[in-house]
């Protein structure tokens, strides 16, 4: 009897989880230069052909942990409520993304959470994926802003990038200082400061589409 659909997803998306947790976990113990695509597909017991299925590059069995994440910020503003600006409906995510210690933010000090960003930002090619990760990011966020709003493409595509490069810088500064020591807890308010800061600095900057 065939799987139904249901059935079928959920299989796929177990095999999905078990083959990046098997890289993952070889990558965090030797370095991702270091394991080969074949050592991933023996730890997570399927052929490699069933790997690339899965996962096109080596590069994608890391950032897809952080797949729904890149058109986060177009999907937040496509959400917003009705008389809420673009601005003000990123402001809020960020800060109760900041609350909720999402990893996205830079803030969360869970030992696997700060294991995987040190193997991103130490790696390369993984730094490499990120900033097409980021681009992504910003043509999707183009796109909602010129699609919700009156600004014209090029107002939208330059806001995009203003905005999405103040969360980036925001994330990593807060993922920098916890590598230096500071809880999560600790760094929390000057997190939240410091994100205030950068979005009234856009408000100013960013009025025709604010």
């Amino acid at each position: 009897m065939p799987d139904k659909p249901g059935l079928r997803e959920r299989k796929k998306e177990r095999t999905r989880t078990a083959i990046s947790d098997a890289a993952i976990g070889l990558f965090l113990e030797h370095g991702f230069t270091q394991v080969s695509v074949a050592q991933i597909a023996e730890a997570a017991e399927v052929s490699k052909r069933t790997l690339f299925a899965y996962f096109p590059t080596k590069e994608d069995l890391v950032v897809h942990r952080m797949a729904d994440h890149e058109a986060e910020a177009a999907r937040v503003v496509r959400a917003r409520p009705a008389h809420t600006t673009p601005l003000d409906a990123l402001r809020a995510h960020f800060l109760d993304g900041l609350r909720r210690r999402d990893p996205i933010t830079g803030l969360n000090d869970h030992p696997a959470i700060r294991s995987l960003t040190e193997l991103i930002f130490g790696t390369p090619a993984l730094i490499d994926r990120m900033q097409r990760f980021k681009a992504g990011g910003e043509r999707a966020l183009a796109e909602a802003l010129h699609d919700t709003t009156d600004a014209p493409d090029l107002t939208a595509r330059l806001a995009a990038v203003q905005v999405i490069g103040v969360q980036w810088a925001l994330s990593m500064d807060n993922f920098q200082r916890l590598t230096t020591g500071e809880t999560a807890d600790e760094r929390y308010p000057g997190a939240v400061r410091d994100a205030e800061h950068a979005y009234d600095l856009l408000a100013g900057g960013l009025a025709s589409v604010t």
